[in-house]
């Protein structure tokens, strides 16, 4: 742990400069959160955001760091980083002990995944909304080779409709079946069987938009602070990882001295009695955050075949299932399916309006609203609820190809 920490130990010590869209959110967050809490301060500089060009240092976050790298998880679920977290909870209102923190563990659990033309797909179970990707595909895949058995050509907008409204269904699935297993536990086989999606895309009318997709989810804000990356090494394995506060700095509380804020995804739980994701002791919530795998099926070309992820709150899977489509059906390379543009259901509603860059083709956007879409194109920096992706293919002879997304601040290189 002490090689692995020091990089990010060195950078919170040394400090950074924020780069543009980062700076942008940051400044966001810092007035909508971090300015109403009592230790905010330490992730500021004199009260507001760090700009462009101008260095944050947070030694508070490298003590913390620090203590991982010699105490391992006792430097942060005990101690003087506990104490603090419980501290701050308590002093906004919150209920949380030392022993709620000394019993947590973390999972090792088994990834879900379906089949998509030559590959196969990989995510993370519930209670993570990998769930609502897969759903999609396979929806979508069902649209897409019943169009191919009549020998019927999908133009650009009607491929567009069959993965918005697989995206609706399968968003209201996931408000009913992604909640924490040992509570709830989703029929995940049934749910990611070829039967089931062959009756969901016969629910679908390829001429027209569904009135009604179900309940969906509660609303929520698409979040800004998420961190992905993926990195594939000089061995071929890969690592598809991703982490988040949500919502910008999540509750804006800063347990003092520790140089992080805590996050906010009991936003996830329903307080309606019976709903799968009802507030409860111990239990987790519905959970946004979900990183990706492609791997080549029945042993073809070896295993891995792209590690990929999709920023963004509720746009997640929304962009696992753009991203995918594009690299399998359209075999357009990484950076090329992270430079196309994409749509987004509205905070994840399945009936809610249906976002678009401006980049569409504007015949392709008057043709979704003829066929009932409430249509709303974004432009310039708010095309960040687009989410923001990374992706590295695997080529032969163990060549890899990276994209990042243009949408924010990330990077592809070697190393």
């Amino acid at each position: 742990m002490d090689s692995v920490l020091a990089p990010a130990i060195r950078l919170a010590t040394d400090g950074f400069s924020p780069e543009p869209m980062t700076a942008n959110w940051w400044a966001a967050g810092a007035e909508r959160q971090l300015a109403k809490h009592r230790h905010g301060g330490e992730l500021m500089i004199d009260g507001r955001a760090p700009r462009v060009g101008e260095r944050f240092r947070n030694p508070a976050l490298a003590s913390v760091l620090a203590a991982l790298a010699s105490d391992g998880r006792d430097g942060f679920y005990s101690g003087r980083v506990a104490e603090a977290v419980v501290a701050e909870v308590e002093h906004e209102g919150g209920v949380m002990s030392l022993e709620d923190l000394a019993v947590h563990r973390g999972e090792w659990v088994d990834p879900i995944s379906v089949a998509y033309g030559e590959y196969r797909v990989w995510e993370c179970p519930p209670n993570g909304q990998g769930l609502a990707a897969l759903l999609a595909l396979n929806t979508y895949a069902h649209l897409r080779a019943d169009a191919v058995g009549r020998s019927a050509a999908l133009s650009p907008a009607r491929l567009l409709h069959a993965q918005v409204e697989s995206m609706r269904l399968a968003f209201a699935d996931a408000a009913r079946f992604v909640a924490d297993p040992a509570f709830s536990p989703a029929p995940l086989d049934e749910l990611l069987g070829d039967a089931y999606a062959a009756r969901r895309a016969s629910e679908i009318d390829l001429d027209r938009r569904m009135p009604d997709a179900g309940a969906g989810l509660p609303r929520s804000t698409a979040g800004d602070d998420t961190v992905y990356f993926s990195v594939v090494d000089a061995d071929g394995n890969g690592c598809s990882f991703i982490n988040s506060n949500f919502m910008g700095f999540g509750t804006g509380i800063v347990p003092e001295g520790c140089g992080f804020s805590l996050q906010n995804r009991g936003r996830g739980f329903s307080l309606e009695a019976g709903h799968a994701n009802a507030l409860a002791p111990g239990k987790r919530p519905y959970h946004t955050i979900i990183p990706g795998l492609l791997t080549h099926r029945d042993g073809g070309k070896g295993g891995l075949a792209a590690v990929f992820g999709v920023m963004g709150g509720m746009m997640q899977p929304q962009g696992h299932l753009q991203v995918v489509a594009g690299l399998v059906d359209d075999r357009l390379d990484p950076q090329s399916v992270l430079d196309a543009p994409r749509f987004q259901l509205a905070d994840g509603d399945p009936n809610g309006a249906l976002l678009v860059e401006d980049s569409f083709d504007e015949a392709i956007l008057a043709e979704l609203r003829d066929l009932g879409h409430d249509v709303v194109p974004v432009e310039g920096l708010r095309r960040g609820l687009f989410g923001l992706g990374q992706v590295i293919a695997t080529g032969d002879d163990g060549i890899l190809w990276a994209g990042s997304d243009p949408r924010g601040d990330g990077y592809a290189g070697g190393y």
